[in-house]
């Protein structure tokens, strides 16, 4: 079941009308009471008021370190891109794989993954290279060169 097979729990129950005369048993008031903000038209509160004492999201210390401010952002570069894009003796580094069009921006230098084969003898000029791309590369006839 999905929540958009959900049915009501009784469909052939009619719509409750508020504010539609005393017989209706919820005529007057509606059901909001009397007077007050939330009587109003458009009253109420937002999610998460306290009446105005600060809200316990904002007295409860923030806890945790964040490390996205100081985390290396690599750019991916795939056995595949390698072999479609670079011929055999060819250095594969960010600047290269950024004239290949492979990746738009190089932040923290290049990481190059094992997706994909490789038949290309291809030197490797990268800030980190995964274990089986390291050992397709080798294997095709490469060498790995991590900076």
């Amino acid at each position: 079941m999905k929540l958009h097979e959900l049915g009501t729990a009784n469909p052939n129950a009619k719509a409750y009308r508020k504010g539609r005369g005393a017989g209706s048993g919820n005529g007057k008031t509606g059901g909001r009471g009397h007077k007050g903000q939330k009587a109003r038209s458009g009253g109420g509160v937002r999610v998460g008021f306290e009446g105005g004492q600060m809200p316990i999201y904002m007295r409860l210390p923030k806890v945790g370190f964040n490390n996205k401010n100081f985390k290396n952002v690599y750019a991916e570069v795939k056995l595949s891109d390698i072999q479609e894009r670079y011929n055999d003796g060819d250095v594969v580094n960010a600047e290269t794989v950024l004239e290949k069009g492979i990746t738009k921006k190089i932040v923290d230098g290049i990481v190059v993954l094992a997706n994909g084969d490789l038949t290309k003898k291809v030197t490797v000029q990268a800030k980190k290279v995964t274990k089986a791309a390291e050992e397709k590369i080798v294997a095709a006839g490469g060498k790995v060169e991590v900076l």
